[in-house]
């Protein structure tokens, strides 16, 4: 029986990755479009999905690229980078689930982004968590890039992409996934915490800062929760 509940586990792990990856693969092709709108290349557009591959440090940068233009490059690259700072809090998390081996590790630090991190997390096996990494990792890093291609290349025959709804796909899929943890009062008291600090810093602060402020707002909760999980994640495994 423990067997086959395992296998029920994994299945479920390949489920929820298949389902998320697929919705946020399709907004690839809305980076796609939007990159070329704000003056990068196709190849330009390819190597940032490739290299950087994290959506929202992506849009961040092609946001400013847009109102600014090549001057702003530098505005650019720092909310792009304050954003990318929150995969690291994500790492925290992801260790003990990957395990250890250098080269195993480094394809990981690649692949860790809110949705491979949040698929992993909400299985309740080491075994399926594994699978929902790797799996919800593999799936967004091919369909991503491969979707930002097809939207540089329609490009403008597209106009604007969010017409067709990718963007909401993508969120849909997002709340769905974390749903389920917002039974528990200190899930939404931090939730909305940092929703209001985002809004209210959003107007004045430069982006990515926002997201940065919001996020220490769960940091005195987080924390000591990330470390908690680490241990009993360190007792399944041994």
């Amino acid at each position: 029986m423990a067997s086959v509940s395992a296998e029920t586990e994994r299945r479920a792990a390949w489920r929820a990755s298949l389902a998320v990856g697929l919705a946020v693969s399709a907004y690839g092709v809305s980076f796609g479009a939007l990159a070329v709108a704000s003056g990068l290349d196709i190849g330009q557009a390819c190597v940032l999905s490739l290299v950087m591959f994290s959506g929202g440090s992506q849009f961040a940068l092609i946001g400013v690229l847009a109102t600014g233009g090549t001057a702003a490059g530098p505005a650019a690259i720092a909310g792009a980078t304050l954003l990318g700072l929150r995969n690291g809090l994500y790492a925290i998390r992801v260790s003990p689930i990957i395990g250890p081996g250098f080269a195993k590790r480094l394809v990981a630090g690649h692949l860790t982004i809110d949705e491979s991190t949040a698929v992993a997390t909400a299985q309740p096996t080491l075994a399926a968590q594994r699978v929902g990494f790797w799996a919800t990792g593999a799936i967004i890093y091919l369909g991503w890039n491969l979707m930002t291609l097809l939207g540089a290349i329609l490009g403008d025959l597209l106009g604007d992409v969010r017409q067709f709804g990718l963007d909401a796909a993508a969120g849909a899929a997002f709340l769905g996934l974390i749903w389920p943890r917002l039974r528990a009062l200190q899930p939404i008291a931090v939730a909305v915490g940092a929703a209001v600090v985002a809004a209210v810093l959003l107007p004045v602060l430069p982006q990515g800062v926002p997201v940065l402020a919001a996020a220490l707002v769960s940091l005195a909760v987080g924390i000591p929760n990330l470390f908690a999980d680490r241990r009993r994640d360190a007792g399944e495994a041994s």
